[in-house]
């Protein structure tokens, strides 16, 4: 996990977290598999319940995940923070893996997702997008999600990693508390965008 990422992590758990250490929090990782660092530890709280998730499994991975699209391993409305960095951009439908952190989400529940608006090409096993925050912002609407904040790092920080590069977009956003009639429709809308996948 490079410098300039772990960073942008550590200020959405200052500004969207501080001060709820007391509260018993679920909090999910998609894409925790430590390849280069992980999140962990920015999470470290005793009443807070940190969880890995990936589609392969290795350290930092507590759940394995068999579809990207359809996460029966998790259940809906059980998730009070839902965290990914520099997964989205290896996810080839980022926006049906959006709807599963929507669905995964207690209501009021957070999320964080952290990707790349530039940098080189990079593998694993596939490289397919790059974000900005008109981008997230869609996306974020697209998963009936309002948006607290949005936005692209667009000056160096000077990194020893140099992870500039990267100039990461971050996208934090909370699901809404809908009545029945609106949940239904987002079910079904999942429900045929999963079946016609």
């Amino acid at each position: 996990m490079h410098r300039s990422s772990m960073e942008k992590m550590r200020q959405f758990r200052d500004s969207f977290l501080n001060g709820r250490e007391r509260e018993s929090l679920k909090i999910v990782d998609l894409g925790s598999r430590d390849v280069n660092g992980t999140y962990r530890m920015i999470f470290d709280s005793p009443r807070w319940k940190y969880i890995g998730v990936d589609m392969e499994s290795g350290s930092n991975v507590d759940i394995v995940i068999t579809d990207p699209y359809h996460w029966k391993e998790i259940e809906a409305d059980s998730v009070d923070v839902a965290i990914s960095g520099q997964a989205f951009e290896h996810i080839e439908f980022f926006w049906l893996t959006m709807l599963q952190i929507e669905r995964v989400l207690k209501p009021g529940g957070l999320c964080c997702i952290i990707a790349p608006s530039s940098g080189y090409e990079h593998k694993y096993p596939v490289d397919c997008w790059r974000f900005y925050p008109d981008g997230f912002s869609a996306l974020a609407r697209y998963a009936c999600l309002d948006i607290l904040d949005c936005y692209a790092q667009r000056t160096a920080r000077d990194h020893a990693d140099e992870s500039d590069v990267w100039q990461d977009c971050v996208l934090i956003a909370r699901k809404r508390y809908l009545p029945p009639i609106a949940r239904a429709k987002i079910v079904l809308r999942r429900y045929l965008l999963r079946i016609i996948h």
